[in-house]
């Protein structure tokens, strides 16, 4: 089973069998190649806004970040502007770096991505799963909702728990379109940070409330083999998720706002 998570998180060790003889073979791992110092600050004020430590509107100094990191003012620089290519942070003459707000119809523009992406990945599933599949996916899902559950009734400013749901949450999603078997469909979720946003999206709008078994639900349509029962369930989940998030981050994109 291949591993998944959000940028920065892990990373993917390659596995290559020598044979000695006939008989006999050894398996050698490759060590991680070391990241570089643009890598590791990327990573870093990745991880600080995705656990909302540094919250929608919030300054990123450039000074600030290289000393806290211990590495001078360019790899930083590289890092932020990969995230301000990403539409992450935006940078403006005389105000500096911030973590970027969006505007709402911003929202609506990736999330219709993530559902024109996921939805293909949904009918795709259904096409390509195996019983083994199947009941990951449905494991997975009941864990993510366990989890969901599980933060609705902890404080919010619990930061590394949020964390561990949302990249559960991400694993569940990948996971989907990793068993669709369409590389490119996998790696234009990838590229398009969709999960990522959703995360983003759902931290800066305090963590709205889910529907009791909201994720089992959509695996348990993915299960059924029948690709518009899918893509049905999949359309409907993403939705859901979008109004949920909208209701509740309006304000508090608002607030950010009024506070720049």
């Amino acid at each position: 089973m291949r591993a998944f998570g959000f940028p920065g998180i892990g990373y993917h060790m390659r596995l290559k069998e020598k044979s000695h003889s006939a008989s006999e073979s050894t398996l050698h791992i490759a060590e991680p190649q070391p990241l570089s110092l643009s890598s590791r600050a990327y990573q870093t004020i990745l991880n600080r806004i995705l656990r909302g430590i540094v919250p929608m509107g919030g300054e990123l100094s450039r000074r600030k970040l290289s000393v806290e990191l211990g590495m001078s003012i360019l790899p930083v620089s590289e890092a932020l502007q990969r995230l301000q290519n990403e539409g992450i942070v935006e940078t403006q003459p005389r105000v500096g770096t911030r973590v970027r707000i969006p505007a709402p119809r911003d929202m609506r523009a990736r999330y219709e991505i993530r559902e024109a992406l996921e939805c293909q990945t949904a009918r795709l599933f259904c096409r390509h799963a195996t019983s083994a599949d199947l009941a990951e996916v449905l494991k997975v899902a009941k864990q993510v909702d366990a989890l969901f559950n599980r933060c609705f009734s902890r404080p919010k400013n619990d930061p590394d728990f949020l964390y561990l749901v949302q990249e559960t949450h991400t694993r569940f999603h990948m996971q989907i379109a990793e068993v669709a078997g369409c590389g490119a469909l996998r790696q234009m979720l990838e590229a398009n940070q969709v999960l990522t946003f959703n995360w983003l999206y759902y931290v800066a709008a305090s963590r709205p409330s889910l529907p009791a078994g909201f994720h089992y639900e959509l695996a348990q349509a993915l299960c059924q083999h029948d690709e518009e029962v899918a893509d049905h369930a999949m359309r409907a989940h993403i939705r859901f998720g979008l109004n949920g998030v909208l209701s509740c981050i309006i304000p508090e994109l608002a607030a950010a706002a009024a506070c720049r």
